[in-house]
């Protein structure tokens, strides 16, 4: 074939490229050919656009241009053909070309152009063909890379092959093991694949041979034919043959002995019947002899016997033929002989009738006439009557044969269906898959991208810091990481826009998400924020609980809590459950299985939605459905369910209830006639309908919404199911049928079933951030799920399609014996219908179960844990045997659960009585307990409306400054952070590009070496020329030193300018002011703590919270740009400054001949700055700390003074009412005046004694009794007092903590500050030392090549280059110091705190390819 395909492109269509035919794949992968041969056939007039090259965008192009073409002719060509041919596969174009060539042969014939087989096209089929070219280009496109991706292919496989020739032996070596490891793996795939090949192939061809061995032949069903009706026939023939045989065995023993009587007698009429009748037994023998042969042959099945049999029989039929031939000659004699006595006769009777008259032959004429006229009539009667029987016999047969075809065209177009719904179905799971696939490539594209983000973020930071990347910034990309932000900034958020767009709202997440991670890491004190080891002694806080109750108490009175529903009640069934699966899984199958084995309700939510309908039509009052039955009398649990049922009808029916019927017949309410004929309506008003039982009310609530076209709501659904429950006994318990299918039905059944909506959270929990309460209940009780168990009968796609094409036949087959058995027509009827139904929704409710499914697991096995899986593509009566062990092992539980409970529950009441119980109590002092405990029982006494209304607002304006404060510091210390390292890194960069300036070194070495070469050969020799060369060498020596010298003098001076520049002071000032600011948000929390504290407690004392005379504490921060400003402005300062700065000494430093004095001067000066710098640092955050924990001491000393000094003013006061009512009631003066003298004394030994014992000492002096109520007011004062500075005291243990944890910091921070810019300055002053050590070695050299010439008295023939540091002999030989040998140490590489190894690096590309293969092969890694 290939040579004929060769002969007809290289001589009839004359190609422009001549081909071979082992060249087919090679020539035609461009498309250019193929464009050429259709071209010269007139089908390809965009030819001109056709290109040679051979990339793929070259490629792309002939090939999209070709499909349509090629459509047209009617050759099969898609995408898959053309990536063939593009690749070069074997025989992809030889084919292609076999159907060109036939395809333009039929069109030469048919002499027709490419214009006229276009338009003899239909349109249709065009507009599709269109549509398909467009799709086929984008498929192409996909399929084949572009040139582009090749390119950038190759320029990333050439950086990769340039890479790995970098790597050392020893990872060669390993790569190489791996590849043979691989190999053995693969080869060990290979071979037990095929052996499992093998072995299936060995299975099927047993499997083939068993199928073939054994093949059951269906007995068919008998059917009212043709055939039928001729074989009842038959054998009704073959029985009458029998019986005839029989009558004449008999009849021939009789003949035989009353033959003689028998022709005497006979006259001619007899003589007639006796030839009728003997030729009917001839024939009745021979049907006799066949039907016994044929009867023989029919039953009997041996061989053995058939032999015998025939043999038999053809002896029988050799007498049979003998004795008929032996009676046929005796009858024929017989015959002849009464046929010569008959035509005797004959002639008597002809001579005697002549002899009668003339009227007599006409009578018998005419009787003769009428017996022939009946025997055509009697003939005529039958051939009729089975001319009818054949006809009604034909119409039948056709009948039947229509029904059989229809019945099979029917089969053919349901199995047509079958397969359409099959393919879509494959088709919606092909998608998914799609989906699937896309959403993990997207993941994983995501992952790789930020880890090359990372890596690249990581290698940048290294060269900035120079490989010290601090901690705390590895931990921020962690976090990035982690979340799925960007590494790098998308845009800049410094001036914040009124409308961000998408980059910067990115960029501001990346900010608080930050935010939060710091603020909380401060919050808790860990992470940067945990103490170091040295003050582990500094732990964080606990809890104020004191101050969380308070803050708690106030959050419940301010924001009053909703007032909590209470649960339904339901009484304790056995079993709770429901069972969910597909459609066609089996779901109601099992629930009647389980009905009927375990005596458990099963409920279905259409069955139950159409009876409620059902009672709603037929008037269901309230009487007739809630009647408790007899049995359940005696249970209380289900009379008071039933009371609160009748009572409180569900909230779904207020909304029905308020709404009146628009429809003319009055809310369809069915009109009903009294006994008397008049008519009433029945349910026409509101009360009307109020009488009707809750499940009619339900039901007309869902017809109402039915009619309307609408579907039921949740809501709804929920409560007719809960009325079924209700009305379901005690002792069977319930089980669902196919409910929920959604999550939201799930948690709405939940909610109503149990009483707690799993969605609701404490509208106070998130409100406070900073303290909580430790006796607020955190998660509500747990109880247990509305569902003890949750059934999944699981099976696949494929197995809900096959059994539903099962039951489509097996409609069918019910149909036909349907049409026999009149009695079940409405049951064929319903499933009839029930199938269509599932047949046109089955796809829809498949892929709408597989939207749902993935939740409710989620809430069934996660939420609740209740979902049980089983298997449902097994048999019907395993699937129903398991579901029924899965119910009755969770109703043994259940019932174990309640026995366990009520063993435990007498036991705590019932305590034996020990000799120690009988014994009296020793009476032990009770240990105080501390204020906040969990003993402690706290002061809830009212307050006044006025004080949660103020407290509240301001505490929550307190968190929320508190915050949003720390984290802008926060903020701040990151961006200073960031500054530091960047202007470390440019300081760097720049000091090393100063010292790579050029120099004036080359011009006088340049200079010199034409003034030596100018010099007379002859005048080389002479000694005096030598020294005279000699000298000029060591004044070049001398100029190039100094040159050095200036060079590294203005090195120093501008490593000097660095230093002194006043970056660092100013740096360490702005990062001790935002520690000073956080110092100064703990202490306003304490300020705005003791305020609230203050204000609270005095409120429920009963007195009016004063103000706060001591102003807010002000921590000064740093004047850092020293400005001078005037009086009023620094009054009007909120915050006060502190001037800082050092005054910058003055440096006018000369240049001295002494090249060593400058440096030593220079360092003395920084190193005395740095010093003085850093402990003027180290005392101002140590004074200022100081400030801040003095103030909060201060505060807390005052508060207890004037606590303290108010209650003497209580105390004198009340003394004073004491004596007065003393006075009146004494009758004595002097008793008077005893008593005031004593009341006297007792403020003076008040003021000694400070707190409680100063009441007790008034009490015992006093001899005035005390009433009960002055007594509890003085112990709640003194409960009160208690709790509040027990509440101040732990604030003010955790504030000093704090900052002592910010002093910490701030030490650390400046510290590392000033370390790391000393680092930098001795990283200069080390590449200065070496800069010039390697100039002046240079020189050396130099000096040292320029003397060998002069002493071999030689010209320097090539150009001397002293470039920087090094020195060059005509631009080639590079002229360097001989090294120093140094011992060799072998690098071993560590990772830090967040830098990947390369062995790290490579088990994690092991880890990737393991999970994602496909992507990172993509990506070409």
């Amino acid at each position: 074939m290939s040579e004929i395909l060769c002969e007809w492109l290289n001589e009839e269509v004359k190609l422009s490229r001549s081909v071979v035919p082992g060249s087919f794949s090679e020539e035609f992968s461009t498309g250019y050919l193929l464009g050429e041969l259709l071209h010269k056939y007139g089908l390809q007039d965009d030819f001109n656009q056709f290109s040679h090259s051979r990339v793929a965008n070259a490629k792309l192009n002939n090939f999209s241009r070709l499909e349509p073409t090629l459509h047209l002719l009617g050759v099969q060509f898609n995408e898959n053909v053309a990536q063939d041919i593009m690749t070069g596969q074997h025989g992809a174009a030889t084919k292609l070309l076999y159907e060109l060539y036939i395809a333009l042969e039929k069109k030469r014939k048919a002499k027709l152009t490419g214009v006229a087989m276009e338009a003899m096209r239909p349109a249709a089929t065009a507009k599709l063909k269109s549509i398909e070219s467009v799709l086929y280009q984008e498929r192409l496109k996909t399929l084949m890379p572009r040139q582009a991706d090749l390119q950038l292919q190759q320029i990333s496989d050439h950086f990769e092959i340039k890479s790995k020739a970098v790597e050392d032996k020893i990872a060669r070596i390993h790569i190489a093991e791996q590849q043979k490891v691989q190999k053995l793996q693969e080869e060990q795939r290979a071979q037990d694949i095929e052996k499992h090949r093998i072995g299936r192939r060995r299975q099927n061809e047993i499997m083939a041979r068993i199928q073939a061995a054994i093949i059951q032949i269906p007995k068919p069903r008998p059917s009212h034919t043709i055939k039928a009706i001729e074989a009842k026939k038959l054998l009704k023939k073959k029985r009458e043959a029998e019986d005839t045989y029989k009558n004449i065995k008999k009849f021939e023993k009789s003949l035989a002995g009353n033959a003689s009587a028998v022709h005497s007698q006979v006259t001619g009429s007899n003589i007639k019947e006796s030839l009728q009748t003997q030729k009917l037994q001839e024939t009745t023998q021979e049907i006799t002899a066949q039907t016994a042969t044929e009867l023989l042959g029919i039953y009997s099945d041996d061989d053995y016997i058939r032999k015998i049999q025939k043999r038999l029989e053809e002896d029988m039929f050799a007498r049979e033929q003998r004795e008929k031939r032996r009676r046929k000659m005796l009858m024929a004699q017989l015959i002849a002989h009464e046929a010569e006595e008959e035509a005797y006769r004959e002639e008597q009777l002809i001579c005697r009738l002549m002899r009668q008259s003339q009227q007599e032959r006409r009578i018998a004429v005419q009787l003769m006439h009428v017996r022939h006229e009946k025997e055509v009539l009697r003939q005529n009667r039958i051939f009729r009557e089975k001319q009818y029987e054949e006809r009604r016999l034909k119409e039948f047969q056709e009948a039947l044969d229509r029904e059989a075809a229809l019945a099979k065209q029917e089969k053919i177009d349901y199995e047509e269906q079958i397969i359409k719904e099959r393919e879509c179905h494959e088709k919606i799971a092909i998608e998914r898959a799609q989906a699937r696939y896309k959403k993990h490539y997207s993941i994983c594209w995501e992952v790789m991208n930020q880890i090359i983000d990372l890596s690249t973020k990581v290698g940048e930071y290294r060269l900035l810091t120079n490989n010290r990347i601090p901690l705390k910034l590895m931990l921020d990309w962690k976090e990035f990481f982690f979340n799925g932000k960007p590494m790098y900034e998308q845009a800049s958020i410094q001036p914040l826009p009124n409308e961000p767009n998408p980059e910067q709202l990115v960029e501001l997440n990346k900010m608080n998400l930050l935010d939060e991670k710091d603020y909380g890491e401060y919050k808790r004190m860990t992470g940067e924020w945990c103490p170091t080891e040295e003050n582990s002694e500094n732990k964080p806080p606990l809890n104020n609980n004191v101050l969380g109750h308070v803050l708690h108490r106030l959050m419940e009175i301010f924001y009053p809590p909703k007032p909590k529903s209470s649960p339904p009640l339901f009484p304790p069934f056995p079993i709770k459950g429901c069972i969910l699966g597909k459609l066609f899984s089996g779901k109601t199958t099992c629930a009647k299985f389980i009905e009927k084995v375990c005596n458990i309700q099963v409920l279905s939510v259409d069955t139950l939605v159409q009876e409620a309908i059902q009672a709603f039509l037929k008037n269901e009052m309230k009487s007739e459905h809630n009647v408790i039955p007899q049995e359940a009398e005696s249970s209380g649990e289900k009379h008071a369910v039933q009371k609160n049922l009748s009572k409180s009808p569900p909230k779904v029916l207020n909304k029905l209830q308020t709404e009146t019927p628009t429809d003319g017949t009055k809310g369809n309410c069915p009109v009903k006639k009294d006994p008397s004929g008049q008519e009433f309506i029945s349910d026409s008003s509101q009360d009307g309908l109020s009488k009707l039982s809750v499940r009619a009310q339900l039901g007309a609530a869902s017809q109402k919404l039915l009619k309307k076209g609408k579907s039921i709501p949740d809501e709804l659904l929920i409560d007719i199911l809960l009325e079924a429950i209700n009305q379901t006994p005690p002792e069977k318990g319930w089980i669902v049928d196919g409910f929920p299918m959604t999550i939201n039905q799930a948690k709405l059944f939940e909610k109503a079933y149990t009483g707690i909506d799993p969605e609701t959270k404490d509208a106070n929990s998130g409100k406070l951030s900073l303290v909580t309460d430790p006796r607020a209940p955190n998660k509500p009780p747990v109880t247990s799920p509305a569902f003890d168990v949750s059934v999944l009968l699981d099976i696949s796609d494929t197995a809900v399609l096959k059994r539903l094409a099962n039951l489509k036949s097996n409609k069918l087959k019910s149909s036909q014996t349907e049409q026999e058995n009149n009695n079940k027509n409405s049951d064929a009827e319903i499933l009839e219908e029930k199938i269509d139904l599932a047949r046109d929704q089955v796809l829809h409710r498949i892929s709408s179960f597989l939207d749902t499914w993935p939740k409710l697991e989620k809430w069934f096995s996660v939420h609740q844990s209740t979902l049980v899986k089983v298997n449902a593509e097994t048999e019907e009566s395993l699937v129903c045997e398991t579901v029924k062990e899965i119910i009755m092992e969770e109703i043994a539980k259940k019932q174990n659960r309640k026995g366990s409970a009520q063993e435990i529950s007498p036991g705590k009441k019932l305590l034996p009585v020990t000799r120690q119980d009988l014994l009296p109590p020793i009476p032990v002092a009770p240990p105080p307990i501390d204020p906040g405990s969990d003993e402690w029982i706290y002061v809830d006494e009212p307050l006044p409306k006025e004080i949660p209304d103020f407290l509240v607002p301001y505490w929550e304006m307190v968190e929320h400054a508190y915050m949003n404060t720390i984290k802008t510091i926060l903020r701040c210390l990151r961006d200073e952070q960031h500054s530091v390292i960047y202007y470390l890194a440019d300081i760097r960069k720049k000091f090393q590009d100063y010292l790579k300036h050029p120099d004036l070194k080359q011009e006088f070495v340049s200079q010199w070496q034409s003034d030596y070469n100018s010099v007379a050969d002859d005048l080389r020799e002479d000694e005096e020329t030598k020294a005279e060369l000699h000298q000029r060498v060591t004044d070049l020596r001398d100029l190039l030193w100094d040159i050095c010298g200036n060079r590294r003098e203005e090195a120093e001076q501008e490593r000097t300018d660095i230093m002194n520049d006043g970056w660092l002071p100013d740096h360490r000032g702005i990062a001790m002011n935002h520690f000073f600011s956080l110092m100064q948000v703990e202490v306003d929390r304490f300020q705005d703590t003791k305020r609230l504290l203050h204000d609270y407690y005095r409120a429920m004392e009963g007195k009016i919270p004063t103000d706060d005379i001591q102003d807010f504490t002000r921590i000064p921060l740093l004047d850092i740009f020293d400005v001078e400003q005037k009086e009023d402005q620094n009054k009007s300062r909120r915050i006060p400054l502190v001037s800082w700065k050092l005054p910058s000494p003055e440096i006018n430093i000369t240049k001295s001949k002494s090249k060593g004095t400058l440096q030593k001067s220079a360092k003395d000066e920084n190193s005395e700055n740095g010093v003085a710098t850093s402990g003027k640092d180290e005392n101002l955050i140590t004074d200022m700390w100081q400030t801040a924990i003095t103030a909060v001491s201060n505060m807390v000393t005052a508060e207890i003074q004037s606590k303290e000094m108010e209650e003497e003013k209580e105390h004198q006061q009340l003394e004073l009412k004491e004596d007065l009512k003393s006075s009146q009631t004494l009758s004595g003066k002097a008793a008077g005046k005893d008593a005031k003298d004593t009341k006297k004394l007792s403020p003076k030994s008040a003021t000694k004694k400070k707190g409680p014992p100063s009441t007790a000492s008034v009490v015992e002096v006093s001899p005035a009794p005390i009433t009960p109520e002055e007594l509890k007011k003085r112990e709640l004062t003194l409960k009160i007092k208690q709790e509040y500075f027990s509440a101040l005291k732990h604030e003010e243990v955790a504030t000093k903590s704090r900052l002592e944890l910010i002093k910490e910091k701030a030490l650390a921070f400046v510290e590392d500050l000033t370390m790391k810019a000393e680092e930098a300055y001795k990283d200069m002053e080390k590449w200065l030392g070496s800069r010039f050590v390697a100039e002046m070695s240079s020189v050396e050299k130099l000096i040292e090549v320029a003397r060998h010439h002069i002493e071999s008295s030689s010209k320097i023939q090539y150009e001397i280059t002293l470039e920087e540091t090094d020195f060059f002999i005509s631009s080639d030989v590079k002229v360097i110091p001989d090294p120093v040998l140094s011992q060799h140490v072998p690098h071993i590489e560590t990772s830090g705190s967040g830098t990947l190894t390369i062995s790290q690096l490579t088990t994690l590309h092991k880890q990737f390819l393991q999970v994602a293969p496909k992507v990172l092969c993509f990506l070409g890694i």
